[in-house]
Protein backbone atom coordinates (compact mmCIF):
# COMPACT_ATOMS: atom_id res chain seq x y z
CA UNK A 1 0.00 0.00 0.00
CA UNK A 2 2.83 2.33 0.92
CA UNK A 3 4.49 3.89 -2.06
CA UNK A 4 8.64 3.54 -2.05
CA UNK A 5 10.50 6.26 -1.66
CA UNK A 6 13.37 6.54 -4.21
CA UNK A 7 16.50 7.96 -3.13
CA UNK A 8 18.30 4.33 -2.18
CA UNK A 9 17.52 0.62 -2.37
CA UNK A 10 17.31 0.84 1.62
CA UNK A 11 14.81 3.12 1.30
CA UNK A 12 12.96 1.06 -1.14
CA UNK A 13 13.26 -1.83 1.34
CA UNK A 14 12.18 -0.41 4.56
CA UNK A 15 9.29 1.97 3.05
CA UNK A 16 8.87 5.56 3.47
CA UNK A 17 7.41 4.98 7.40
CA UNK A 18 10.26 2.93 8.76
CA UNK A 19 12.73 5.09 7.27
CA UNK A 20 12.87 7.96 8.90
CA UNK A 21 16.14 8.50 10.79
CA UNK A 22 17.69 5.84 13.21
CA UNK A 23 17.16 7.57 15.83
CA UNK A 24 14.36 5.58 15.99
CA UNK A 25 15.17 3.65 19.21
CA UNK A 26 14.30 6.79 21.34
CA UNK A 27 10.42 5.85 19.98
CA UNK A 28 10.71 2.30 20.93
CA UNK A 29 11.41 3.04 24.19
CA UNK A 30 8.56 5.40 24.92
CA UNK A 31 5.69 3.66 22.57
CA UNK A 32 7.24 0.35 21.90
CA UNK A 33 7.19 0.55 18.06
CA UNK A 34 10.28 1.29 16.69
CA UNK A 35 10.92 2.67 12.93
CA UNK A 36 11.99 -0.95 11.73
CA UNK A 37 8.25 -2.07 13.88
CA UNK A 38 6.21 1.20 11.63
CA UNK A 39 7.31 0.03 8.12
CA UNK A 40 6.10 -3.89 8.85
CA UNK A 41 3.26 -2.29 10.19
CA UNK A 42 2.14 -0.56 7.19
CA UNK A 43 0.97 -4.20 5.35
CA UNK A 44 -1.51 -3.95 8.14
CA UNK A 45 -3.52 -0.94 6.83
CA UNK A 46 -4.40 -2.14 3.82
CA UNK A 47 -7.79 -1.21 2.52
CA UNK A 48 -9.65 -4.10 0.84
CA UNK A 49 -9.29 -4.46 -2.66
CA UNK A 50 -13.60 -4.33 -2.94
CA UNK A 51 -17.19 -4.86 -1.08
CA UNK A 52 -17.64 -8.81 -0.27
CA UNK A 53 -21.25 -9.49 -1.02
CA UNK A 54 -22.40 -12.95 0.19
CA UNK A 55 -23.43 -15.43 -2.63
CA UNK A 56 -27.00 -15.78 -0.56
CA UNK A 57 -27.38 -11.91 -1.58
CA UNK A 58 -25.22 -10.82 -4.51
CA UNK A 59 -24.76 -7.28 -5.82
CA UNK A 60 -26.86 -5.92 -8.81
CA UNK A 61 -27.42 -2.43 -9.83
CA UNK A 62 -31.45 -2.87 -9.44
CA UNK A 63 -30.71 -4.43 -6.24
CA UNK A 64 -28.72 -1.28 -4.55
CA UNK A 65 -30.88 1.13 -6.42
CA UNK A 66 -34.05 -0.03 -4.62
CA UNK A 67 -32.10 -0.34 -1.33
CA UNK A 68 -30.97 3.17 -1.47
CA UNK A 69 -34.69 4.21 -2.13
CA UNK A 70 -36.12 2.29 0.97
CA UNK A 71 -33.37 3.71 3.07
CA UNK A 72 -34.58 7.07 2.57
CA UNK A 73 -38.08 6.65 2.17
CA UNK A 74 -40.02 7.91 5.69
CA UNK A 75 -42.76 5.41 4.59
CA UNK A 76 -40.77 2.72 6.47
CA UNK A 77 -41.82 4.12 9.17
CA UNK A 78 -45.54 3.88 10.99
CA UNK A 79 -45.98 7.68 11.32
CA UNK A 80 -44.16 7.94 8.10
CA UNK A 81 -42.26 10.78 9.67
CA UNK A 82 -38.57 8.20 10.31
CA UNK A 83 -36.26 6.67 7.50
CA UNK A 84 -33.13 4.81 8.16
CA UNK A 85 -31.33 7.88 7.46
CA UNK A 86 -32.95 9.35 10.13
CA UNK A 87 -30.55 7.49 12.66
CA UNK A 88 -27.87 6.68 9.84
CA UNK A 89 -27.62 10.16 8.78
CA UNK A 90 -24.44 10.64 5.86
CA UNK A 91 -24.04 13.96 7.38
CA UNK A 92 -23.12 12.55 10.72
CA UNK A 93 -20.91 9.32 9.74
CA UNK A 94 -23.68 7.60 8.99
CA UNK A 95 -24.61 7.68 12.43
CA UNK A 96 -26.99 10.04 14.61
CA UNK A 97 -24.32 12.28 16.67
CA UNK A 98 -26.22 11.59 19.84
CA UNK A 99 -25.44 10.31 23.35
CA UNK A 100 -28.38 7.46 22.99
CA UNK A 101 -30.87 6.10 19.66
CA UNK A 102 -33.64 8.45 19.92
CA UNK A 103 -36.85 6.73 19.83
CA UNK A 104 -40.27 7.69 17.57
CA UNK A 105 -41.22 9.72 21.11
CA UNK A 106 -38.08 11.24 21.26
CA UNK A 107 -36.96 9.21 24.38
CA UNK A 108 -33.04 8.07 24.49
CA UNK A 109 -32.78 4.61 24.24
CA UNK A 110 -30.70 1.86 25.92
CA UNK A 111 -28.04 2.21 23.37
CA UNK A 112 -25.90 4.42 21.15
CA UNK A 113 -27.05 4.63 17.60
CA UNK A 114 -22.97 2.95 15.49
CA UNK A 115 -21.98 3.93 12.25
CA UNK A 116 -22.85 1.85 9.28
CA UNK A 117 -19.07 2.46 8.03
CA UNK A 118 -17.57 -0.86 6.98
CA UNK A 119 -20.89 -3.11 7.84
CA UNK A 120 -20.31 -5.62 5.03
CA UNK A 121 -17.14 -6.69 6.70
CA UNK A 122 -18.81 -6.71 10.14
CA UNK A 123 -19.69 -10.74 11.01
CA UNK A 124 -22.10 -10.24 13.60
CA UNK A 125 -23.61 -7.09 13.71
CA UNK A 126 -25.16 -5.05 16.86
CA UNK A 127 -23.25 -4.00 19.90
CA UNK A 128 -24.33 -7.22 21.44
CA UNK A 129 -23.59 -9.58 18.21
CA UNK A 130 -26.89 -10.71 18.13
CA UNK A 131 -27.63 -9.75 14.38
CA UNK A 132 -26.02 -12.77 12.42
CA UNK A 133 -25.33 -11.02 9.14
CA UNK A 134 -26.81 -7.95 7.56
CA UNK A 135 -30.24 -8.78 6.22
CA UNK A 136 -31.13 -10.24 9.34
CA UNK A 137 -31.14 -6.78 10.98
CA UNK A 138 -33.11 -4.70 8.94
CA UNK A 139 -36.57 -5.86 9.92
CA UNK A 140 -35.95 -5.32 13.75
CA UNK A 141 -35.68 -1.30 13.77
CA UNK A 142 -38.47 -1.51 10.93
CA UNK A 143 -41.15 -3.30 13.51
CA UNK A 144 -40.08 -2.36 16.76
CA UNK A 145 -42.70 0.07 18.26
CA UNK A 146 -39.86 2.90 19.93
CA UNK A 147 -37.94 2.91 16.70
CA UNK A 148 -39.52 2.73 13.33
CA UNK A 149 -43.13 1.10 14.43
CA UNK A 150 -44.35 -0.52 11.36
CA UNK A 151 -45.75 -3.95 11.14
CA UNK A 152 -44.44 -5.99 8.62
CA UNK A 153 -47.69 -6.58 6.71
CA UNK A 154 -48.66 -3.23 6.35
CA UNK A 155 -45.12 -2.21 5.26
CA UNK A 156 -45.71 -4.40 2.63
CA UNK A 157 -49.13 -3.61 1.88
CA UNK A 158 -47.39 -0.10 1.67
CA UNK A 159 -44.80 -1.04 -0.66
CA UNK A 160 -46.91 -3.06 -2.89
CA UNK A 161 -49.63 0.11 -3.49
CA UNK A 162 -46.94 2.18 -5.12
CA UNK A 163 -46.14 1.22 -8.69
CA UNK A 164 -42.60 2.46 -8.56
CA UNK A 165 -41.77 0.12 -6.26
CA UNK A 166 -43.44 -2.64 -7.75
CA UNK A 167 -41.25 -2.05 -10.77
CA UNK A 168 -38.41 -1.52 -8.82
CA UNK A 169 -39.10 -5.00 -6.75
CA UNK A 170 -39.51 -6.67 -10.25
CA UNK A 171 -36.25 -5.35 -11.97
CA UNK A 172 -34.17 -6.59 -8.60
CA UNK A 173 -35.56 -9.42 -8.00
CA UNK A 174 -37.61 -10.49 -11.59
CA UNK A 175 -40.83 -11.37 -9.47
CA UNK A 176 -44.04 -9.06 -9.23
CA UNK A 177 -44.85 -9.69 -5.35
CA UNK A 178 -42.75 -8.16 -2.70
CA UNK A 179 -41.96 -9.91 0.60
CA UNK A 180 -39.68 -9.44 3.84
CA UNK A 181 -36.42 -10.93 2.30
CA UNK A 182 -36.66 -9.07 -0.62
CA UNK A 183 -36.70 -6.18 1.25
CA UNK A 184 -34.04 -7.37 4.08
CA UNK A 185 -31.40 -7.78 0.94
CA UNK A 186 -32.28 -4.49 -0.95
CA UNK A 187 -31.39 -2.67 2.03
CA UNK A 188 -28.25 -4.91 2.82
CA UNK A 189 -27.12 -4.22 -0.67
CA UNK A 190 -27.24 -0.58 -0.53
CA UNK A 191 -25.82 -0.40 3.29
CA UNK A 192 -22.65 -2.81 2.35
CA UNK A 193 -22.01 0.09 -0.16
CA UNK A 194 -21.26 2.40 2.86
CA UNK A 195 -17.11 2.94 3.62
CA UNK A 196 -15.37 5.52 4.79
CA UNK A 197 -13.85 8.18 2.65
CA UNK A 198 -9.99 8.22 1.94
CA UNK A 199 -8.50 10.10 5.12
CA UNK A 200 -4.75 11.75 5.77
CA UNK A 201 -3.41 8.68 7.71
CA UNK A 202 -4.39 6.70 4.36
CA UNK A 203 -2.04 8.99 2.58
CA UNK A 204 0.98 9.10 5.36
CA UNK A 205 0.49 5.06 5.12
CA UNK A 206 0.69 5.15 1.32
CA UNK A 207 3.95 7.56 1.70
CA UNK A 208 3.20 10.93 1.65
CA UNK A 209 5.41 12.12 4.78
CA UNK A 210 3.51 15.27 5.04
CA UNK A 211 -0.43 14.02 5.05
CA UNK A 212 -0.23 14.23 9.23
CA UNK A 213 1.64 15.68 11.89
CA UNK A 214 4.87 14.71 13.89
CA UNK A 215 2.30 14.51 16.74
CA UNK A 216 0.21 12.09 15.04
CA UNK A 217 3.09 10.14 14.01
CA UNK A 218 3.89 9.09 17.87
CA UNK A 219 0.32 8.89 18.04
CA UNK A 220 0.37 6.02 15.70
CA UNK A 221 3.96 4.79 17.21
CA UNK A 222 1.95 4.81 20.54
CA UNK A 223 -1.63 3.19 19.59
CA UNK A 224 0.61 0.44 18.01
CA UNK A 225 2.58 0.53 21.09
CA UNK A 226 2.77 1.70 24.78
CA UNK A 227 -1.31 2.38 24.24
CA UNK A 228 -1.98 -1.27 23.07
CA UNK A 229 -5.07 0.06 20.82
CA UNK A 230 -4.05 -2.27 18.34
CA UNK A 231 -4.78 -5.05 19.93
CA UNK A 232 -8.41 -4.58 19.29
CA UNK A 233 -8.61 -1.58 17.26
CA UNK A 234 -6.76 -3.29 14.54
CA UNK A 235 -6.76 -3.47 10.13
CA UNK A 236 -7.94 -0.74 7.42
CA UNK A 237 -11.55 -0.37 9.59
CA UNK A 238 -9.18 -0.12 13.14
CA UNK A 239 -11.76 -2.74 14.77
CA UNK A 240 -11.41 -6.44 15.34
CA UNK A 241 -15.55 -6.62 14.87
CA UNK A 242 -14.97 -8.80 18.47
CA UNK A 243 -16.76 -8.33 21.93
CA UNK A 244 -14.47 -7.20 25.11
CA UNK A 245 -15.28 -5.48 28.36
CA UNK A 246 -13.03 -2.28 28.45
CA UNK A 247 -13.98 -2.20 32.41
CA UNK A 248 -16.99 0.17 32.32
CA UNK A 249 -20.47 -1.08 31.95
CA UNK A 250 -21.72 -1.66 35.19
CA UNK A 251 -24.56 -2.83 36.82
CA UNK A 252 -27.53 -4.87 34.30
CA UNK A 253 -25.58 -3.41 30.98
CA UNK A 254 -24.71 -6.89 30.31
CA UNK A 255 -23.20 -6.98 27.13
CA UNK A 256 -23.17 -9.75 25.26
CA UNK A 257 -23.03 -11.40 28.18
CA UNK A 258 -27.10 -11.42 28.01
CA UNK A 259 -27.00 -13.60 24.99
CA UNK A 260 -23.74 -15.90 26.85
CA UNK A 261 -25.01 -15.46 30.77
CA UNK A 262 -22.34 -18.99 31.35
CA UNK A 263 -19.37 -16.72 30.13
CA UNK A 264 -17.27 -14.77 32.43
CA UNK A 265 -15.34 -13.37 29.74
CA UNK A 266 -18.12 -11.81 27.71
CA UNK A 267 -19.87 -10.19 30.83
CA UNK A 268 -19.81 -6.76 30.06
CA UNK A 269 -18.44 -6.65 26.68
CA UNK A 270 -19.44 -4.87 23.89
CA UNK A 271 -18.52 -4.73 20.33
CA UNK A 272 -15.14 -2.96 18.92
CA UNK A 273 -16.26 0.35 16.82
CA UNK A 274 -14.35 1.20 13.94
CA UNK A 275 -12.20 4.32 14.42
CA UNK A 276 -13.09 6.05 11.00
CA UNK A 277 -13.73 9.18 11.33
CA UNK A 278 -13.68 8.82 15.05
CA UNK A 279 -13.24 12.43 15.81
CA UNK A 280 -16.34 13.23 14.23
CA UNK A 281 -18.45 10.65 16.22
CA UNK A 282 -19.04 11.63 19.79
CA UNK A 283 -19.83 10.78 22.51
CA UNK A 284 -18.59 7.21 22.93
CA UNK A 285 -18.66 4.22 24.35
CA UNK A 286 -21.92 1.88 23.66
CA UNK A 287 -24.08 4.26 25.70
CA UNK A 288 -22.77 7.31 24.59
CA UNK A 289 -21.57 8.07 28.05
CA UNK A 290 -17.56 9.13 27.80
CA UNK A 291 -18.05 12.81 25.63
CA UNK A 292 -15.03 13.24 24.17
CA UNK A 293 -11.93 11.70 22.87
CA UNK A 294 -10.03 13.08 25.40
CA UNK A 295 -11.66 10.76 27.86
CA UNK A 296 -12.03 7.80 26.12
CA UNK A 297 -8.11 7.89 26.49
CA UNK A 298 -8.26 8.87 30.27
CA UNK A 299 -10.65 5.88 30.31
CA UNK A 300 -8.01 3.58 28.70
CA UNK A 301 -5.52 4.60 30.44
CA UNK A 302 -6.68 3.89 34.01
CA UNK A 303 -7.88 0.44 33.06
CA UNK A 304 -11.45 0.86 33.77
CA UNK A 305 -13.09 -1.49 36.54
CA UNK A 306 -10.83 -4.16 37.50
CA UNK A 307 -13.20 -7.08 37.64
CA UNK A 308 -12.73 -11.10 36.25
CA UNK A 309 -14.49 -9.75 32.76
CA UNK A 310 -12.28 -7.29 32.61
CA UNK A 311 -10.40 -7.49 28.81
CA UNK A 312 -6.81 -9.06 29.49
CA UNK A 313 -6.15 -5.93 26.62
CA UNK A 314 -7.08 -3.24 29.21
CA UNK A 315 -4.60 -2.19 31.72
CA UNK A 316 -3.38 0.78 33.39
CA UNK A 317 -1.14 2.53 30.99
CA UNK A 318 1.06 5.40 32.32
CA UNK A 319 0.40 7.70 29.91
CA UNK A 320 1.77 11.20 30.17
CA UNK A 321 -0.46 14.01 28.94
CA UNK A 322 2.27 14.81 26.12
CA UNK A 323 1.54 11.23 25.31
CA UNK A 324 -2.31 11.31 25.26
CA UNK A 325 -2.13 14.28 23.15
CA UNK A 326 -0.42 12.40 20.70
CA UNK A 327 -3.02 10.06 20.56
CA UNK A 328 -5.97 12.25 19.78
CA UNK A 329 -3.46 13.81 17.75
CA UNK A 330 -3.10 10.36 15.20
CA UNK A 331 -6.76 9.60 15.97
CA UNK A 332 -7.82 12.73 14.23
CA UNK A 333 -6.31 11.65 11.21
CA UNK A 334 -8.56 8.91 10.34
CA UNK A 335 -11.13 11.53 9.63
CA UNK A 336 -12.19 11.19 5.76
CA UNK A 337 -13.57 14.16 3.66
CA UNK A 338 -16.97 14.28 3.36
CA UNK A 339 -19.20 11.43 1.29
CA UNK A 340 -20.88 11.75 -1.69
CA UNK A 341 -24.16 10.28 -1.60
CA UNK A 342 -26.65 10.66 -4.34
CA UNK A 343 -30.13 10.76 -2.55
CA UNK A 344 -32.68 8.96 -4.77
CA UNK A 345 -36.21 10.04 -6.18
CA UNK A 346 -38.39 8.38 -4.46
CA UNK A 347 -41.84 6.81 -5.89
CA UNK A 348 -44.62 8.51 -5.90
Amino acid sequence: MQACHRRSGFWRTVGLIGAVVFAASAIGQVSGITLADRGSLRGKYHWPAKIPYPKENPYSEAKFNLGRMLFFDPILSGPQTRSCASCHNPGLAWADGQPRAISLTQDPLALRCPTLFGVAWIPKLGWTGHFPDLESVAMTPITAPKTMNLPETLLIERLSAIPGYVRAFKDAFHQAQIDRREIEQALATFERSIVPTRAPFDRWISGDRAAISKSAERGFDLFNGKANCAACHNGWAFTDSSFHDIGSAQNDDLGRGELFPNSVTLRYAFKTPTLRDVARRGPYMHDGSVPTLAAVIDLYDRGGIERPSRAPEIYPLGLTNAEKADLIAFLETLTGGPASVQYPALPP
